[in-house]
């Protein structure tokens, strides 16, 4: 009875200190983290194993909020249990008085969890709904992959148990046996508007966990023994690959202990003046019923982590891709003097297996064809080679969770089907992930398949990414173009070197040798092929080579193009610019998707000069279909070399 006692005695602490943090904000949702007040308490007071000294030590126990919204819950215990928070050397104790900055610019106290901004006890932004459950599958995968008896703990909403991406996280933990992961479902009937659907009620809720093939333990959200009980089942588990996985699905009321903030209209809705003194009122009651066991003795043991063997750093430094092909036996490819860049992609992954150990792959049922399998078929990296079928946005969230893991992951697929994880990615950069994006078979040039299968917006989406700076200082993405297979296989090794998030561009189509081992490729460069002085054209990935064709017409109707092969978005502005310059301010951009990418980055850098440069832009404006060939395809488009020397001769005002 002591342990019921003083976990109910610590939950309406921890209740309490939600109501008051929330109000001192002005927003937040203190009625959601009410609800998850007792499981708070019990994992972070006495099941999970760690220390609030060092709350991101390698082998502790984690704690994925997916239900980012109930933070306040967490950030009490946290208060209370005086945990690290803070940057680097200036980390310190969490105290109960920061509870008021919640929200606050200057405050690490963000309204939904963000390691990056200050707090190490997690491991991902969350809040954006339905992610939290891949991150937790990626957080266990890498302690799996070194070794660690680390349990990882997920709290999920019942209303966002309806995101898709929950049902794709399900299935992972069972391909992969991840019984080292707890879903608990936060069941409290409620969503931001009105109750959620009878399909996430607690019943059927269990009945689908049960058919994913879980283990499902149902529970009292606020009885502190059957939330016990629930992990101390998960605890016989976790080592155990061949059980079944445990899910706990938790029945809980939002705005417990307080009956007038309970029911639909308090979501996001802080307690205030006379509502917030009746609602502490109303805890104050509960209090006295719930805790008079209570002895001044009952207190709470938290188990510390297993010690962390020391890791030793080792650089993903690529050796020549003539010594890589070689070791493959693959020489004869390059003797061909062409080669797809997806290729040297996957000639690249495996090199770095064999070097760097924290590299993991993982690929969505098409590593055939991004040629991840290249790394999938060494036998000495099988095992980190992560097969996540066609669940993109689930692989992503893995990939930031093994990246919280202390993993560099490369995460692989079309690049049109990249576009459905957009989300993903972005709370991945918020997360400060190490993160590798690679899309295979891109733009236009992949013609007979159509545009359903063709990365076209891709480029703008992840280049506004581009435009914004990460907690690191660094562009908040580098978008990387490889027009050849040296570029492809040297980019995948600066990408694998650099702490951030790249996304890198591959071709289907086997394209000619442009380079050698001798071209040193950099995050931001860009490459001049051939040097003119009437015009630059900007051209990037398959371009580069239509370009080049473009180049040679042009000299013989008298006009001295440069070629620029603009691998790198962002890339040497100034450089560009000096360029441009040379060549009587005229440029053209070349790319094989629709605008907003390549050419508005340059369209920017030439405005932001404020020099009187002259650009056309030439990309994808019309939905395409199907053609048999690439160069039908650029046709169509209006993008062969014959349409660019047009495009030239016109901002140049030449008559033809």
């Amino acid at each position: 009875m002591s342990f019921e006692a003083a976990v109910h005695a610590q939950a309406i602490e921890l209740d309490r200190l939600s109501l008051e943090m929330t109000a001192a904000s002005g927003s937040g949702h203190p009625t959601s983290a009410m609800s998850i007040g007792h499981i708070v308490t019990v994992l972070m007071f006495s099941a999970m194993r760690w220390s609030p000294d060092y709350p991101d030590y390698p082998t502790s126990d984690r704690l994925v909020l997916s239900e980012g919204h109930a933070v306040p819950a967490v950030y009490a215990a946290m208060a209370t249990l005086g945990v690290m928070v803070g940057k680097g050397e200036d980390r310190r104790k969490l105290t109960i008085d920061d509870l008021s900055t919640l929200r606050e610019w200057d405050s690490v106290l963000d309204g939904h969890p963000n390691p990056m901004e200050g707090v190490p006890f997690f491991d991902a932004a969350t809040g954006s709904l339905g992610m939290g459950l891949s991150v937790a599958a990626g957080l266990g995968k890498a302690a799996r992959l070194d070794g660690y008896d680390k349990r990882i703990y997920c709290i999920i909403g019942d209303g966002e148990a309806r995101e898709g991406q929950i049902a794709e996280a399900l299935d992972f933990i069972v391909d992969h046996r991840l019984t080292n992961v707890l879903p608990i479902f936060n069941c409290n009937g409620y969503g931001q508007a009105d109750r959620v659907s009878a399909q996430q009620g607690t019943e059927k809720l269990a009945n689908k966990l049960r058919a994913f093939g879980y283990e499902v333990v149902e529970i009292d959200g606020h009885a502190p023994a059957q939330i016990k009980q629930a992990f101390d089942r998960f605890a016989k588990v976790a080592a155990d690959e061949q059980a079944k996985p445990l899910a706990v699905v938790a029945k809980t009321v939002k705005g417990w202990g307080c009956p007038s903030l309970q029911g639909g209209g308090w979501h996001g809705k802080p307690a205030t003046g006379e509502a917030l003194k009746r609602a502490l009122a109303e805890l104050d009651e509960r209090r006295l019923e719930l805790t008079s066991a209570l002895s001044g003795a009952d207190q709470f043991t938290i188990e510390p982590p297993a010690e962390a063997s020391q890791k030793d750093f080792i650089s993903p430094e690529l050796p020549p891709l003539a010594d890589a092909m070689k070791a493959l036996d693959m020489e004869t490819v390059l003797h061909t003097g062409k080669m797809a860049t997806r290729r040297a992609y996957g000639v690249a992954l495996r090199t770095l297996g064999g070097i760097c150990p924290d590299i993991v792959v993982l690929d969505a049922d098409v590593s055939n064809s991004t040629f991840a399998e290249s790394f999938a078929k060494d036998a000495k990296l099988a095992d980190r080679f992560i097969e996540c079928k066609i669940a993109e946005q689930n692989m992503v969230s893995v990939g930031a969770g093994m990246s919280a893991g202390g993993k560099i992951p490369f995460c692989s697929t079309f690049s049109k089907f990249m576009t459905r994880a957009y989300d993903q990615i972005e709370m991945a950069l918020y997360s400060g992930a190490n993160i590798k994006l690679v899309g295979s078979h891109s733009g236009i040039t992949l013609a007979a398949d159509g545009p359903s299968q063709m990365s076209l917006p891709d480029v703008a989406w992840f280049r506004s990414l581009s435009t914004t700076t990460d907690h690191r200082g660094n562009p908040g993405c580098y978008i990387l173009q490889p027009a050849d297979a040296y570029a492809a296989y040297s980019l995948t090794g600066v990408m694998a070197e650099y702490e951030g998030m790249c996304y890198m561009r591959t071709l289907r189509a086997e394209t000619e040798i442009l380079y050698s081992d001798d071209h040193v490729f950099n995050l931001g460069g860009f490459e001049v092929l051939h040097e003119g002085r009437d015009v630059v054209i900007a051209a990037c990935g398959y371009m580069v080579h239509e370009g080049n064709r473009a180049v040679e017409l042009l000299d013989k109707a008298g006009v001295s193009a440069t070629l620029v092969d603009m691998y790198s978005i962002p890339f040497d502005q100034d450089k560009l610019l000096d360029l441009v310059a040379a060549n009587g301010g005229f440029v053209i951009s070349l790319e094989d998707n629709y605008g907003g990418a390549l050419g508005s980055a340059i369209a920017d850098a030439l405005v932001g000069s404020g020099d009187g440069f002259e650009l056309a832009q030439m990309h994808v404006t019309r939905i395409p279909k199907s053609a048999k060939t690439p160069e039908e395809m650029l046709k169509m488009c209006g993008l062969t070399a014959e349409d660019v020397v047009a495009r030239t001769m016109e901002l140049l005002r030449v008559p033809v």
